[in-house]
């Protein structure tokens, strides 16, 4: 007969409550609390920085302690929760997206920029400057209604792959900022993109990619027009830039779309200067991240020379602004997810 069948009485209920008190207990301290919630990260002062700014703020008996509504992190994108190069995601789509639809319009041969990309004459292409670009991405974003947009944008991300890595543009996310982006919103943070790249391409993939909601995403825009076409209410996206969220105009965007200064923001370039500059200076504690590219072998290395994602002026002003520059090299042991 097993011994637990001859314990009676209050012997025995006192025995089996204190074993199970006993395995209650082990059980919450192997629980979730022991868990690293960034594993992708290397034990060292990058992360234990971002550890003990994100426990200090989100612990009530800290004197550090934020309230949760203004537990805001911010994030740049391209370079930042996913790769760049060697050229923009969203300009690679813009790019396939003119390709594909050159053959039904003759009367784009006259545009310079949009001839040379068609015809892979990559130096007349590149001797367009900002005016050509600007010009493949009216041709490509412009034209069609918010929903028609979104179906290309989905399709196109469904199916295109980068140029070296083989992979899904979608699959090069960086594993240690969807760790950190899941940790903070454990944590009671509202993560946001605050982005260069177009607010209602990112706003098609943030969801998926990220788990932050469309409504969360902060971008540069083009013009739309309000339209009834076949009997129903549609927007139409036009030919014309809204509104450049790079820059100085990041800032502006985050007081736009938020309403609050972020405690938090992450960025990669000199274009995520302002940004982090503007988180940094509220009062109370405040976080500024740098992610830097220097790791050739798994991904790219680049700063301040690179035509993308150009990181000098970023460099030179982190230490006196105390901004956490992140080595991918040193500090990341993984840089991509599994490809799923």
């Amino acid at each position: 007969m097993p011994w637990t069948k001859r314990m009676t009485g209050a012997a025995g209920v006192v025995l089996l409550a204190a074993l199970f008190a006993f395995a209650l207990g082990s059980c919450v301290s192997h629980g979730p609390a022991a868990t690293d919630p960034l594993p992708s990260w290397t034990d060292g002062p990058s992360k234990q920085r971002i550890v003990a700014f994100v426990e200090s703020v989100s612990d009530p008996s800290s004197r550090d302690f934020v309230p949760a509504p203004e537990r805001i992190a911010v994030f740049d994108n391209d370079g930042t929760l996913w790769g760049e190069q060697p050229i923009y995601f969203q300009a690679a789509f813009a790019f396939d997206r003119v390709r594909e639809l050159a053959p039904s319009h003759p009367e784009w041969s006259s545009r310079p920029a949009i001839k040379a990309l068609v015809d892979g004459d990559r130096a007349a292409l590149a001797a367009t400057g900002e005016k050509g670009l600007l010009e493949i991405v009216m041709a490509s974003h412009a034209g069609m209604t918010t929903a028609e947009f979104d179906a290309t944008v989905r399709q196109w991300a469904a199916t295109a792959r980068h140029p070296t890595r083989g992979r899904p543009y979608t699959s090069l996310t960086y594993q240690p900022m969807l760790e950190l982006l899941a940790y903070l919103r454990a944590r009671g943070f509202t993560t946001w993109i605050v982005s260069g790249g177009g607010i209602d391409f990112l706003r098609v993939l943030a969801s998926d990619l990220y788990g932050i909601p469309p409504e969360h995403v902060v971008g540069s825009s083009v013009k739309t027009r309000y339209e009834v076409r076949d009997g129903k209410s549609v927007l139409v996206r036009l030919p014309e830039l809204a509104f450049v969220d790079d820059g100085p105009g990041k800032p502006v965007g985050m007081h736009s779309h938020i309403g609050r200064r972020p405690i938090a923001a992450f960025g990669n370039s000199d274009g995520d200067f302002e940004m982090l500059q503007y988180t940094t200076a509220g009062p109370g504690p405040r976080l500024g991240v740098i992610i830097h590219h220097d790791d050739a072998a798994r991904e790219f290395a680049y700063d301040r020379t690179s035509h993308i994602g150009k990181l000098d002026r970023g460099l030179d002003a982190a230490p006196a602004n105390r901004w956490l520059v992140v080595s991918m090299r040193n500090d990341w042991r993984t840089i991509y997810p599994p490809v799923r």
